[in-house]
Formats: structure tokens, C-alpha cells, sequence
């Protein structure tokens, strides 16, 4: 789980809308409402790179970017 006063400085490194905190299952992540993208927490490490990101019709899939 994302530290709450990190939580609320991150943003999405594409479009810059803030981020909110998903979770399914074991997988956490972070969802961008506006690209519609989840960016990969691992180990509470946030994955904000455009590469990392998962379509959210394709999360909890984190082998699969977004992009594809």
C-alpha cells in the first residue's frame, strides 16, 4: 500500500492527473481516470513509467502494457 502523503504528490507521468490507489486481489496499482491506465505498485514501489502501465481493461495483468 502507497504511503498517503506520497499518494498525494503523485501524478501520472503522461497526462498529470492525480492518481488513485486500486487493488485487486494481491496486485495494487495506481489508476489514472483520465488516460485509463494503472501504474504497477510493487513491493509499495509505484511503477510511473509510461512503459509500466496497464490498460485498465487488461489489469491485473502486468505483463501486458498498455500500449498492446
Amino acid at each position: 500500500m502507497v504511503d498517503k502523503q506520497l499518494l498525494d504528490l503523485l501524478a501520472c507521468p503522461v497526462c498529470g492527473t492525480p492518481l488513485k490507489e486500486v487493488k485487486s486481489g494481491a496486485d495494487e496499482g495506481l489508476l489514472c481516470a483520465v488516460c485509463f491506465v494503472v501504474y504497477p505498485v510493487l513491493d509499495d514501489i509505484p511503477l510511473l513509467l509510461a512503459d509500466e502501465a496497464v490498460s485498465c481493461a487488461l489489469w491485473p495483468n502486468r505483463n501486458t502494457p498498455a500500449g498492446n
